[in-house]
């Protein structure tokens, strides 16, 4: 398996202290009384104090695009909570009725693979299908709380990648490209996407819940149970090239898609205008021991179709209520990750 990273881009914005100026060299950050890393000290908008990125709480990564207030001005309230209404949620998602699609179940599809041999299980394992939660009431719950982050970051919901003509075509994304060598997912595997993807479209949403966390921001949780080598979900947004974003701040959080041979060919997912739950998803701490043992899932790039996709797959059973982490630095190790919690 190839794993990945998500970028940052690398940006300098006016209200930061990265020019140094002779007025602002007094200024420290209102959180440790510090002046020192002044490129990562950022400014109100309203009242100028400082503070720095990873002073802040909930953290940030990168300086936010347009006008930032700190705690006190923005009064740090919580994320209005998104109402808890089914004909709400079945718009906002554009949740499908398919009595076809319900026939197919992860349950009848573990059947099917219950008759392949014990050596071919052995020799490659395979990806499973999320199990949803069987109570609908619970479910309800589940997609209100990503229904509430993504209205809260301004973000429309998505289930694919988004071709956009001022970015990058459908036909620029060829897994052929590759720098190296892409694994292509096996028939049974992508069988696996394809229901997981239909349960999503009638509304049998995975079985994780956003939660706000005042030093992590929105982040994401098992309400049950998961297996290893569950397919959570698959990180989709904008595709775009690399080299439209990488003096952009439109998004802190793009990820790699196709990393060519040819820097002019490499593309990024970015999620900052269409996304699903796995924007939400944690980084983990790598400098720490600590922040390493909590990673429980891996992305991973996939040629399907001769596409490059990009999936979050449990790499270890989960607990319900446990917190979802994977690397932000697959092979990269460019994102900087070392005041993560």
């Amino acid at each position: 398996m190839v794993v990945l990273r998500r970028r940052r881009t690398q940006v300098t914005n006016p209200r930061s202290m990265a020019d140094d100026s002779d007025s602002e060299l007094d200024t420290v950050c209102e959180e440790c009384s510090s002046g020192k890393q002044p490129a990562k000290l950022l400014l109100c908008d309203k009242c100028d104090k400082g503070f720095h990125l990873f002073c802040l709480r909930p953290i940030l990564v990168s300086v936010p695009k347009g006008s930032w207030f700190c705690p006190s001005c923005s009064k740090h309230q919580k994320p209005k909570a998104f109402p808890l209404v089914q004909t709400k949620l079945i718009d906002f998602f554009r949740i499908k009725r398919s009595s076809s699609d319900i026939s197919c179940s992860p349950d009848k599809m573990g059947k099917k693979r219950k008759r392949t041999s014990l050596v071919m299980s052995k020799k490659k394992r395979k990806l499973l299908p999320y199990n949803p939660t069987v109570d609908p009431q619970r479910r309800l719950e589940q997609m209100a709380s990503l229904a509430t982050a993504l209205r809260a970051s301004n973000t429309e919901f998505s289930n694919k990648l988004t071709y956009v003509h001022s970015k990058a075509l459908r036909s620029a994304n060829k897994a052929v490209l590759e720098k190296g060598v892409m694994q292509v997912l096996s028939k049974q595997d992508a069988e696996t996407l394809a229901l997981c993807k239909s349960m999503m479209d009638r509304g049998e949403c995975p079985p994780l819940m956003v939660v706000f966390d005042p030093y992590e921001g929105f982040t994401v949780e098992a309400d049950r149970c998961i297996k290893d080598l569950t397919i959570i979900t698959e990180y989709v947004g904008d595709v775009d090239y690399l080299s439209n974003r990488e003096d952009s701040y439109d998004g802190d959080s793009m990820m790699t898609l196709l990393h060519a041979t040819d820097p002019s060919q490499c593309l990024v997912i970015c999620p900052d205008r269409r996304s699903n739950i796995a924007r939400f998803i944690s980084g983990i701490n790598n400098h720490t021991p600590e922040g390493r043992k909590k990673q429980n899932l891996k992305c991973v790039r996939f040629n399907i179709n001769g596409e490059a996709r990009v999936l979050l797959v449990a790499n270890r059973d989960i607990s319900k209520g446990e917190r979802l982490y994977y690397d932000y630095n697959g092979y990269e190790h460019e994102y900087p990750t070392e005041h993560f919690v």
